[in-house]
């Protein structure tokens, strides 16, 4: 019971969309109707996942302020093998929120001299699965799918950058980074105060960028919540397509979004039909392989590299989805 009332009412913030469909009826405004219906969505979901943001990007950056680029780099040199893959994926989980805020990260580990298959653990876990994600996904999915989906992310993330370092595709690396060598600057010891303030500048600066992308989330989410026919949403992405799996991966790609937009899109999706597993797999693409990042890492990879990174993040998106698919029954 202590659970399911933190789940409800403190993560899914169950009594703030009672208390919009209240007043927004003391308006005068019907919550039936799908205009009504489409307003309570849009003004629920970007206040509650606005709140869930600030609350988590002070706590992760708090956190991330222990581990600064050097000290990361650090922990897992001393690492080798497997778990060299698997601290580096752990690693991840406390950095930025999107593809695009981890590829510098990625560079500067991988200039540094990491093993590469470690650094990509690091670059595919960091979007794809992060504590932030964690506590959203818990609000909306609850917990059991909550913490699937980031214990198979961080599969994929391993499994991928040691598929990676297993193929010794070094070469691949673009040749400034290689050259750039390692510098080892001393990150200096922050006092409780400097980590608070660093916690709140980040909460401001990541709120700047996140939040158009919130609202556009937001929006399409009551769109197909209000709007959408049902049976089209079961046709397309529902259990009558084996291949709703691939066709979400496959949209997901082109967009550019990060956990916080693409969850109420996602969240509408499965209230109209879609099979979980095909929403995570939509998820999972738009966050790990949008077409900006894709970008971005290309000035750092070859092209070689850069479609092994495409394609093991692509399968293993694709493969996680038709795992949730395949025991949807247990999570829902």
């Amino acid at each position: 019971m202590i659970w399911n009332f933190v789940q409800n009412q403190i993560l899914g913030m169950k009594w703030l969309n009672a208390l919009l469909g209240r007043l927004l009826g003391a308006l005068g405004l019907d919550t039936s109707t799908r205009w009504g219906g489409s307003i309570q969505f849009f003004l629920y979901d970007v206040i509650k996942i606005t709140v869930l943001l600030c609350c988590l990007i002070f706590l992760i950056s708090y956190l991330q302020s222990y581990f600064p680029p050097e000290r990361s780099k650090k922990i897992m040199g001393r690492f080798h093998g497997i778990w060299a893959n698997a601290i580096a994926a752990l690693l991840g989980t406390v950095t930025p929120f999107c593809s695009c805020s981890s590829i510098p990260l990625f560079i500067g580990f991988t200039s540094a001299g990491l093993p590469l298959g470690v650094t990509f653990s690091f670059l595919i876990s960091s979007p794809m699965v992060d504590l932030g994600s964690l506590v959203l996904l818990m609000s909306i999915f609850g917990s059991k799918v909550a913490l699937a989906y980031v214990l198979l992310g961080l599969v994929v993330a391993v499994a991928g950058g040691n598929l990676i370092e297993k193929l010794h595709m070094e070469d691949q690396v673009e040749a400034f980074i290689r050259r750039a060598g390692a510098v080892d600057i001393e990150s200096p010891t922050l006092t409780q105060k400097e980590r608070l303030l660093y916690a709140k500048e980040q909460v401001a600066s990541t709120f700047r960028k996140v939040f158009p992308y919130i609202l556009i989330g937001v929006g399409i989410g009551a769109v197909i919540h209000n709007w959408i026919p049902e049976a089209w949403i079961e046709t397309v992405l529902g259990s009558r397509n084996p291949l709703g799996v691939i066709l979400a991966t496959a949209l997901g790609v082109p967009m550019y979004a990060d956990i916080f937009g693409t969850i109420p899109v996602a969240e509408a999706l499965l209230y109209k039909g879609a099979q979980l597993g095909t929403v995570l797999s939509f998820m999972m693409a738009v966050t790990t392989l949008s077409l900006p990042s894709l970008i971005m890492l290309r000035k750092a990879v070859k092209p070689k590299l850069l479609a092994l990174f495409v394609a093991i993040c692509t399968v293993g998106i694709i493969l996680v989805g038709y795992l949730f698919n395949a025991f949807s029954f247990f999570f829902l």
